[in-house]
Order: C-alpha cells, then structure tokens, then sequence
C-alpha cells in the first residue's frame, strides 16, 4: 500500500475511531445503531488492508455520531481512486452525495483528476444524469458542463445530451439567459434521439415565442411539425405491417407535440399581424381527433387543442377588428384556466387600442382574475402578464386615465426589469416619459426606484 493512500486510510478510519470512543461505543453497538454489519464494519475499521466503505455507510456514521451530512467527504476519495484505479461503483454514489449535501470543494478536486484520462467522462456523465433525472437539475449541471467542455468528439451521445440537458437547466424567467441558452443548444438540436428532439424543438419554439423572436418561433414549430408527422406516419407503417411498435418514449403524447408544431406557427404569424395566414395554423390542431395511436392521455391533449383554438379563432376575429364577437369571446374566455383568460384579455385589449373599441365592461367583468395574474411565475405567464399590462397602460391614457395608465405603465415596468427585457423596459420608460408631468410624486419615486435599481440601467439613460 502506497504511504499517502495508507494516510488517507488511516485518517479516515482514525477520525471514526476518535468518534467511536468519544461516544463509548462498541463495534457492536456501532453496527447496531448504523446498520452496518459488525464483521463487515470490523474489516472497514481494522482490516489489514482495511475494506473500503460506502458513503452510504459514512453517512450513517455520521448521523450516528451526530455530524453533519458530508462529514469526512474530504477523506473519502481514496476509497474511490486508489493508484489512478477507479472504482465506480463507489465513485458515482459519492459525486452524487457531494453535489446533494453542497461539498463543492471535493467534486472540484475529484474532477480534474478523473479528466486526466478521456475515458472517465462517462463517468461524470453517468453522475450528471443520475442527479438530472431525481430532479436536481441545478446540482447536475457542473458536471454537464465538465462532459461539454472536455468531450472532444461533438457527435457523441454523452456530449449531445449534455448540452440538452444544460440548455433545459438554464432556462428561467430571465430572458437574457434564455436567449443564451438558445444560442448555445439550437445548433446540437437534430442530433438528439427523436424522442428528446421532439421535447428540444418544443422548447425551443416556446422559448423564442417568449423571447418575440417571431421566425425563429416559426422555424423551430415548422421543424417540430415535419418531426411529429414523420414519426407518426413511420408507427402507423409499422403498425400496418404487424411489426414491433418503435413509438419513442417522450414527455407527452406524440400528438402534443404534433399540435404545438400548429400552434407556435399560428401564434407566431399571430404576433406578427399575419391574420389571415394564422387561420390555416389554427385550424390545424382545432380538431386533431383522426390521429390515431391515442391513449386517454392523447385523448386529453386533443381536447385541449381544441379549447385552444377556439379561443384562438376568436381571437384572431377580434385583432382583425371584428367587435361584434367580443361579447361572444368574453362569455367563452369565461370557461378557461386563468392562464387563457390571460391571453384572450390580450387580444381584447390590444384590438380596443388599435380599433379604438370600448372595452370596458370586459376589464370588470374579469377584475377578480386580473388581480390574481402576479401569481404566474413561469416565462410563458410573467410574458403574457407583461404584454397585458402595457396594453392596459395604453388602454387607460387612451381612455384619458392618465393616473390609472401611470399604474399600469410602473406594473408593466417592474415586470420587464425581473425579466431583464431591456426592449419592454425601453417602451415602459418612454410611455411614462410622456405622462410624467401628470405623476403623483409617489409614482415618481416608484419609477425612480426601479430605474436605479437597475444593474444595467446605463443601457437605457
């Protein structure tokens, strides 16, 4: 045995042995209380070698000697990397331990080690993902980012889902970011599993939607349709022929998938004023009840659809300027989840400014709903959340509301500074520029205080 492996042995060992007679303790009644067996614990203590442990068995010392989770991980690592050997079942569980309990001081130095040799990247893969999947996306992403930054080939599975994996961790409620992350993952996209392209190519579309990169939007639904319809045309071939389902596992049902690849492209051409080629895209997922290969989970997502473009529908009449059918589209918004009746209040709000309808009733009739929007939290919500008040704010100094229009002017500003959307942040200071005589001095220190606050506020004075 080497001289540093027998030190790192014996301080281990010795620190559990200090513990172990602070506490009078016996091996037995060490094994009892930690579960460990007593022969087996006689041989981790005092074997000659000694048998290496597990840190699931250092984490019940611990607890039993009443320490902290990750007491002694420090120590731990040549149990794993013993004379550049690699014991993996040992070395996984342990990275995994640390990045859970916060021990960033001992995968830092664990790693660089493992990389002195290529062929342990799989290693820090296999952590990354065990981490990812028990749902700490945030803890796996060093190690991701470790498999990126030192897999040479780019066509790699590891390498590939790695960046996948990193651009679903990064995506937030702060554009900025989301925009980056876009940037970094859109060229790896195609070179995914179906299974993950398709959820990819989703979140891509959704992604920029929020981002009001309208084409890019487009680009990514148009690519997320031809995928969906080619995988589905190649099952019900497969299926005909009697052969072997080779339907791939993903997040939702294939025609999820199939009827976002529709609605992105519709609300996109939507966002861009394009009415009349928007209809088309609509009505393509307003009845997807003919696809087949649909379990009840399909069979809810059709259903969805079909809420969805009929709102849609409606939607798409009152932006062309058709104000008879408001009444209609107020009655219907009335049956939806708070999150549509959010996007449907949009469409009414941005048509009464550009056809100078009278909306008022409306904004009473959904006062209650309007008022509990700040809970959305998510990028899709908080986006829709802010579109709707900087059209409000234009509704209420269109209406000569010049104080309500200052209110919603500062909600609409604040929304954009926690989103880090210097463009909306740009609208929202100019429009209270033009009514700031009329401020109380209240909102005048409000607006204040979110403009200094502003960690790039030089970018807009």
């Amino acid at each position: 045995m080497g001289g540093l492996q027998g030190t790192m042995h014996w301080s281990l060992r010795s620190e559990i042995e200090r513990h172990r007679r602070e506490c009078g303790y016996t091996l037995s009644k060490l094994g009892e209380l930690t579960g460990i067996n007593h022969g087996s614990l006689s041989e981790i203590l005092n074997g000659n070698p000694p048998r290496a442990m597990t840190i699931g068995q250092l984490d019940a010392l611990a607890a039993v000697f009443g320490r902290e989770p990750g007491w002694l991980y420090e120590l731990y690592t040549e149990e794993c990397i013993t004379e550049g050997r690699i014991s993996r079942p040992r070395l996984i569980p342990y990275l995994v331990r640390c990045a859970e309990v916060g021990r960033k001081d001992c995968i830092e130095e664990v790693v660089p080690k493992l990389l002195d040799n290529p062929k342990n990247i799989s290693t820090l893969f296999l952590v990354a993902e065990q981490l990812y999947e028990s749902g700490k996306q945030k803890e796996s992403v060093p190690f991701y980012q470790a498999v990126v930054d030192s897999e040479k080939d780019g066509h790699s599975d590891q390498f590939v889902m790695s960046q996948y994996r990193l651009f679903r961790a990064a995506l937030g409620t702060n554009s900025e970011e989301n925009g980056e992350a876009v940037i970094r993952f859109a060229p790896y996209r195609n070179r995914l599993p179906e299974n993950y392209q398709l959820d990819a190519l989703f979140q891509l579309a959704r992604v920029c939607f929020a981002l009001q990169k309208w084409k890019k939007s487009e680009q990514y639904a148009d690519e997320l349709r031809f995928l969906a319809e080619t995988i589905y045309i190649h099952e019900l071939d497969r299926l005909k022929r009697n052969k072997k389902s080779e339907l791939p596992e993903v997040e939702r049902p294939l025609v999820y998938y199939y009827g976002m690849g529709y609605l992105f492209k519709g609300a996109a051409l939507e966002m861009q004023g394009l009415y009349v080629q928007a209809k088309p895209y609509v009505q393509g997922y307003a009845d997807l009840g003919w696809f087949e290969l649909l379990d009840e989970a399909g069979h809810q997502e059709v259903e969805r659809f079909r809420i969805w473009a009929k709102a849609n529908l409606y939607t798409l009449e009152v932006l062309s300027g058709n104000a008879n059918i408001i009444e209609e589209y107020a009655d219907y918004l009335e049956s939806l989840p708070t999150i549509e009746i959010l996007a449907g209040l949009i469409s009414i709000m941005k048509s009464a400014n550009i056809y100078r309808f009278c909306v008022d009733k409306v904004v009473e009739r959904f006062s209650s709903h309007i008022a509990s929007f700040g809970q959305f939290t998510d990028a899709i919500g908080l986006d829709r959340h802010l579109q709707f008040q900087y059209q409000t704010a234009i509704y209420e100094f269109g209406k000569g509301r010049i104080e309500k229009g200052i209110e919603e002017t500062l909600c609409c500003l604040t929304l954009a500074d926690l989103m880090s959307r210097y463009e909306d942040t740009l609208k929202c200071v100019t429009l209270f520029e033009e009514y700031r005589q009329y401020a109380s001095t209240t909102q005048v220190e409000q607006y204040k205080a979110i403009v200094t606050g502003r960690k790039k506020a030089d970018l807009i004075f």
